[in-house]
């Protein structure tokens, strides 16, 4: 399973994304696809000219059983600490 969450996302970017995943509520998107599949949604979204940002997050055999990647701007950064993924928010 994953999860995908754009930030400013126009509704061209979260149709094409809904032909793959479950919108949940406005830019928040779940479902099961191939590592390809995800690969090609996460560059397609990164590519969108109107995309504030994102996070993908999916299973992965680490610590935390996940990995979780990010682009674009956010006030939530996320750092990877050893392998271990932290969100820094602003203060």
């Amino acid at each position: 399973m994953i999860v995908l969450v754009l930030d400013k996302a126009p509704a061209p970017v979260r149709g094409e994304v809904t032909r793959w995943l479950l919108e949940l509520k406005p830019g928040v998107f779940v479902g099961t696809v191939s590592a390809l599949v995800r690969e090609k949604l996460w560059q397609k979204v990164q590519g969108a000219a109107n995309v504030g940002g994102g996070f993908l997050l999916y299973p992965s055999n680490n610590e935390q059983g996940f990995i979780l990647r990010s682009f674009g701007e956010s006030h939530r950064k996320v750092i990877d600490l050893d392998g271990l993924f932290l969100i820094r928010k602003p203060i």
